[in-house]
């Protein structure tokens, strides 16, 4: 059972690599033997997570490339530096994303007012640039006639959010989710469908992980109602979605492509 789960001598890349959810998927595939690629914008600092994972694993088994995923010629540009460096990539996370998490500090506009390059933003990375990347490192897993590509996807995919969850924030405008954010993550669901199907014959699998709430700085008043609504009763924890991620890199879901996994404690089953 234990090499239906084993991740030895694959090689993962990583987008959005020193964001929040980045560190948790690096650390579950290199715990599971895999040499990942880290991607992540030119000049993000590096995050307290990635730090930790650097001092853990050497570099040979770890390493950080800078790249725009919505520039393809940077994305190529990494691409070579991964196969020269660890190999060609067999698995692909798509992590990379803009989202607007809860926040007095946040910026807010009436929905009829939000700027068209605050959509516009969101789904070029969110969904184009995700498409893109799949594109360059999907190039070198057809080639080899394997691999296995993980879309993050989300719980706002499929539904909307509940604007009740931020109703006690002080902001003027109200603060809500960018609209943009669930239309890019449900497009990323659509895409993941379109993609395994053509693909599949090739021996490249293509699957969207989709969280529902995680815990982290949220504020506990949005915490409390939030939990009020999920079954069962908390937000995730990393722990939470390590096992997932590995199911779907990993042989273990050798007959699993074009489906959306559910990691939300339930919230969608209400």
């Amino acid at each position: 059972m234990n090499k239906l789960f084993s991740l030895d001598s694959e090689i993962a890349v990583v987008t959005g690599a020193l964001g929040n959810l980045g560190s948790i998927w690096i650390e579950a595939l290199l715990e599971a033997g895999a040499s990942v690629c880290a991607l992540d914008l030119p000049g993000v600092a590096v995050s307290e997570g990635f730090q930790h994972l650097q001092d853990r694993f050497d570099t040979s088994r770890l390493m950080l490339q800078r790249a725009d995923i919505r520039k393809r010629p940077m994305l190529e540009m990494a691409c070579d530096q991964c196969v020269a460096s660890l190999g060609t990539p067999s698995i692909l996370v798509n992590n990379a994303a803009i989202d607007q998490p809860p926040s007095d500090a946040g910026i807010s506009h009436q929905l009829e007012d939000i700027p068209l390059e605050v959509n516009r933003e969101i789904l070029e990375v969110n969904t184009l640039g995700l498409f893109l990347a799949t594109q360059v490192f999907g190039k070198c897993m057809l080639r080899a006639g394997r691999g296995s590509i993980i879309n993050i996807g989300s719980l706002y995919a499929g539904i909307s959010p509940d604007v009740r969850f931020y109703d006690h924030i002080q902001s003027d405008p109200p603060f809500f989710k960018p609209p943009a954010y669930g239309a890019s993550k449900a497009a990323v669901v659509n895409l993941t469908r379109y993609l395994a199907t053509h693909w599949a014959p090739h021996g490249v699998r293509v699957n969207t992980l989709s969280p529902g709430g995680v815990l982290g700085e949220q504020d506990e008043q949005f915490r409390d109602k939030f939990c009020q609504r999920v079954p069962m009763g908390r937000m995730a924890v990393s722990d939470d979605l390590r096992g997932p991620l590995l199911f779907l890199a990993s042989r273990a879901s050798s007959y699993v492509t074009g489906t959306e996994l559910m990691v939300d404690g339930g919230f969608t089953a209400w």
